[in-house]
């Protein structure tokens, strides 16, 4: 470690550059797979590369627990949830996220209503101009709510879509932004933990059969037999939520790429669900959301014929990677076509990893990815069979930003007489 002691601190520099900073990083060290800097006055190592995503995904040589930064668990997380977990503890509680989704009312059900609410929201789309990025934020929130037993009406989805795109959105930063956060998790955990309690107390003694997302989270024992403490219960929850609120984002940025790339629109009509996921996969490789991921060695640990002594901070380049000609034939260019039966590609060796890599069912990789690729590959195809009108508007994606959006949200007009989904009304 006292090696590197002489290296320059990035931070500033990562809040400068946002996305570009790790790709910048390793272009002044020659490309290197493995970078030595320091962040938050600690020091780290960023890799990249297929063999980085084989190591990052390694429990026994790369740790969660106390890896990530308080304010990213303070916002993003929350204090106890999954993410922040190794060994039997995280394969415990990761096994019971997964059972969610592989329920018969899994990820079919909560694309269902997902369905259900594009047709009525389009309904009230016409003839005016709405901000997508609201839009899709407040649907996806009352559908996720409603799909885990948690029905809200319209204003109060609107609510906790907002506190949850607050969440995503201070997790990276400081000040006001952040400040926002803290307030908006704290309101949803408090909110939730009513809603925990109002569950053990209604089950209370009827040793019941969890039939509802909810309840089988509030139910849920840790492996020494004891329930989730209500505030665990809650969090975890809330990140069943509010990362299916964060599909927005990608939502938002098909609607940029079909604005961008009309042509896209006729595929999306006619080519069936092999291209609308071939498009899911591109839109997650191209747009920016996910600039790295962080863990600690939990061991010496080498990579690239470079030491790694245990404790250093290891960052995983995803954004960088995702646009590596190495890896990808012109990978600045949108082309969904590049996914077209290589739909899988991101399971193979570790190119596409925006939601992370290695096994869902047992690791770090998000449980929720199955859930944003039907989303995703449900709303692509909904948005192109409407003849939107798109008004002059901000639609620069900042690349020093984390995260990123377009600038104005995407407005756009839906007229009446149009497409809703694959038929007209």
């Amino acid at each position: 470690m006292s090696g590197h002691g002489h290296l320059i601190d990035g931070t500033l520099s990562l809040l400068a550059h946002g996305y570009a900073w790790a790709p910048d990083l390793r272009r002044a060290h020659g490309g290197e797979p493995l970078v030595h800097t320091r962040l938050m006055g600690r020091h780290a190592v960023l890799l990249h590369g297929t063999d980085a995503v084989d190591l990052f995904y390694d429990e026994g040589r790369i740790q969660r627990q106390d890896a990530l930064p308080a304010q990213v668990v303070d916002t993003l997380f929350g204090r106890g949830a999954v993410h922040t977990l190794d060994g039997a503890r995280h394969r415990e509680r990761k096994q019971m996220l997964v059972s969610l989704l592989m329920a018969p009312n899994g990820v079919g059900g909560l694309t269902a209503r997902v369905e259900s609410g594009w047709s009525e929201a389009v309904a009230g789309w016409e003839d005016r101009s709405v901000v997508l990025f609201d839009e899709v934020a407040a649907l996806l929130a009352g559908a996720t709510c409603d799909w885990a037993g948690l029905p809200v009406p319209e204003d109060a989805a609107r609510e906790i879509a907002e506190d949850c795109v607050a969440m995503v959105d201070g997790f990276a930063t400081a000040g006001p932004r952040h400040v926002r956060a803290r307030r908006a998790r704290q309101r949803q955990e408090q909110g939730l933990m009513a809603a925990v309690d109002r569950m053990r107390a209604e089950m209370e003694g009827r040793n019941p059969v969890p039939e509802t997302v909810a309840e089988t989270v509030a139910l849920h024992r840790e492996p020494d037999g004891t329930l989730l403490d209500p505030r665990t219960a809650a969090v975890e929850l809330l990140n069943i939520i509010r990362p299916t609120v964060a599909i927005t984002w990608y939502v938002t940025f098909a609607a940029h790429a079909l604005h961008r790339h009309p042509g896209q629109r006729d595929h999306l009509r006619t080519d069936g669900p092999g291209y609308a996921l071939a498009f899911a996969q591109e839109v997650r490789r191209f747009y920016p959301f996910v600039p790295f991921i962080g863990g600690l060695a939990a061991q010496d640990l080498s990579f690239a014929g470079d030491r790694i002594p245990a404790g250093t901070l290891v960052l995983l380049d995803v954004y960088g990677q995702h646009h590596d000609p190495e890896l990808w034939d012109r990978p600045y260019h949108f082309d969904p076509a590049r996914f077209l039966g290589h739909e899988g590609r991101e399971s193979g060796r570790g190119e596409l990893v925006p939601q992370g890599g290695g096994d869902a069912r047992t690791g770090h990789r998000c449980p929720g990815e199955d859930i944003t690729l039907a989303l995703l590959g449900t709303l692509a195809p909904a948005l192109a069979h409407l003849d939107l009108a798109v008004p002059q508007q901000d639609l620069s994606i900042s690349l020093s930003r984390i995260p990123t959006r377009p600038r104005s949200g995407f407005v756009m007009g839906v007229e009446s007489r149009q497409m809703v989904g694959g038929g007209r009304r």
